[in-house]
């Protein structure tokens, strides 16, 4: 028989897997019926901003040429995301220092082959975001992964890492975080930043839901010697579609990541560039959509304990609750099959998350429309009663 890689044998991303479902019972439903609604991938139910599409329309309507951009990206956007750090956190970048890439996703890859041999060991707090650990195996590397807890607002600490023994050679923290909507204070992140310098442990901060935060400032990485800092265009800037994220990376990283970028990428689409680089004018605009998610946020924080949902992860950024279900059920999995199937709700089990402990756990997103998450809620709280689970 011919061989398949240990690659190959990766366990799939449940969010999609979900997603995938659902569209099939969207499909398979009659016309009229109740619609499929999707809590389950972290998708903004809002198009990109109007003035990243009106730099598509213009660029298509005057010819203009997309072929290859540098492997490093447009130098436009580059500069741009530059001006941002200083914009936003009053930390300068070098231009030179940021890398765009397909999307976040397409960044993790670029930069674990730039950072770590195979053997190399990675650490990281569970619940994360499963790609992490995914991508980690696939390529070689060893995830040494911490367990958090809501007592730790599910985020690393400086105990967790100072028990490592021997300390491993990267560390991922991820703020706000996905699943859980948690974040690092900036004292922390700090400390966390200290704590990799004095231990030569390469620091990754996954930074994509900035500008998602509800009570608590954003932190960035950037500073951090060594540290590589990831974000994407996805979340914020609504265009998950479009495929374009990028990252600072510190000197002794940017000539690789460029060879990398070109041999397996080559570049980000061309015309995704030019959006990304309008999409920074659009802030007004990505301000009110930041205000929708805090009222479905808010609508949930209510709606949820009703619906049979009452231990809820802090919420501080993203968009996700993390629900404690363990008084209803041991099997996330088939709650959810259950949940999607009786309500047309579709959420994500926990397992996608923590493989062990997520059995007790299921994330809700609420980036979609607000009218969706107020449907979804309705349901839910109707659905409670009909739910036993052992």
């Amino acid at each position: 028989m011919l061989k398949t890689s240990r690659a190959a044998e990766l366990p799939a991303f449940l969010a999609m897997d979900v997603h995938a479902a659902a569209n099939r019972l969207k499909a398979s439903l009659p016309a009229g019926a109740p619609p499929v609604l999707h809590m389950e991938v972290g998708q903004p139910g809002t198009p990109a901003p109007e003035g990243a599409r009106r730099a598509v329309e213009a660029a298509l309507r005057d010819g203009l040429p997309l072929g290859y951009t540098d492997a490093m990206g447009r130098a436009s956007l580059r500069e741009r995301i530059a001006a941002h750090y200083t914009d936003w956190y009053g930390a300068p970048v070098d231009p030179a220092r940021v890398v765009i890439t397909t999307g976040a996703s397409g960044a993790f890859p670029l930069a674990f082959l730039a950072a770590f041999d195979p053997g190399d060991r990675v650490a990281l707090v569970s619940p994360y975001y499963p790609p992490y650990v995914n991508i980690l195996r696939a390529l070689g590397l060893v995830p040494v992964v911490l367990e958090a807890t809501a007592s730790h607002r599910f985020q690393p600490t400086l105990d967790m890492l100072e028990r490592l023994d021997p300390p491993p050679e990267g560390l991922i923290v991820a703020s706000p975080g996905n699943p859980t909507g948690t974040m690092l204070h900036r004292d922390d992140l700090v400390a966390i930043g200290d704590w990799c310098a004095a231990n030569f442990v390469r620091l990754i901060s996954d930074e994509i839901y900035h500008g998602l935060n509800w009570d608590v400032a954003i932190s960035t990485a950037a500073g951090v010697p060594g540290a590589v800092v990831i974000n994407s265009f996805s979340k914020y800037f609504s265009m998950t579609g479009w495929r374009v994220g990028w990252m600072v990376v510190p000197d002794d990283l940017v000539r690789p990541v460029e060879c990398l970028a070109q041999n397996f990428f080559i570049c980000a689409p061309h015309i995704s560039q030019l959006a990304a680089e309008a999409a920074f004018d659009c802030h007004a605009e990505l301000q009110e959509n930041v205000a929708r998610y805090r009222r479905s946020r808010a609508l949930l924080i209510r709606a949820l304990p009703q619906a049979g949902f009452p231990r809820l992860s802090p919420a501080e950024g993203a968009f996700y609750l993390f629900a404690d279900v363990a008084g209803r059920t041991n099997d996330s999995v088939a709650f959810c099959r259950r949940m999607l199937a009786e309500t047309g709700v579709a959420a994500t089990p926990g397992v996608d998350f923590d493989a062990a402990r997520g059995r007790h756990f299921v994330r809700f997103s609420y980036c979609g429309p607000e009218a969706d998450v107020r449907e979804a809620a309705a349901r839910l709280t109707r659905f409670k009663e009909a739910v036993s689970f052992t």
